[in-house]
């Protein structure tokens, strides 16, 4: 496994590499690996802070249960900007809100795989990287979905 930390506005993040795909976006560590891979995905994830990226192109593979396969291709497909609730995907994966919730804080990639987006039906709901809602409502104001937390 390769290992490239990021500056980022919400701390360094640090991206994991293994076999060909980002398997791990972490807020923690130093390291500085490199590979064509890591090298294009810090680029993209600069242009993301930086407003000039929407979207990931971007080898990811999520290595968990097919569950959680499911939940964050589900996540993925929220288009930058716009927030889905739990019980949104819950009706699409056609499981229960709280499995979707335990889905996206079982997320390995965040910010690449946006679990960010996913809100409670009353309220935030929670994100598992550094900085917890903190740093949520940072990256939803970044893509100008902060008019949903008025």
């Amino acid at each position: 496994m390769l290992r490239l930390t990021v500056e980022t506005p919400t701390g360094a993040v640090t991206l994991t590499e293994d076999t060909g795909a980002i398997t791990r976006a972490d807020w923690c560590g130093s390291h500085s690996d490199r590979s064509p891979l890591l090298d294009k995905a810090a680029h993209q994830l600069t242009e993301y802070f930086n407003g000039d990226r929407t979207a990931f192109d971007l080898p990811l593979r999520v290595d968990g249960s097919d569950f959680q396969r499911r939940v964050c291709a589900a996540i993925t497909a929220i288009p930058f900007g716009e927030t889905r609730t739990y019980g949104d995907l819950a009706k699409n994966l056609q499981v229960p809100a709280q499995a979707v919730g335990q889905g996206c804080g079982g997320n390995p990639i965040p910010i690449l795989i946006p679990c960010h987006r996913v809100l409670g039906s009353k309220g935030l709901g929670g994100f598992s990287g550094r900085g917890g809602v903190e740093t949520k409502v940072w990256l939803l104001k970044h893509e100008g979905a902060a008019g949903l937390l008025i």
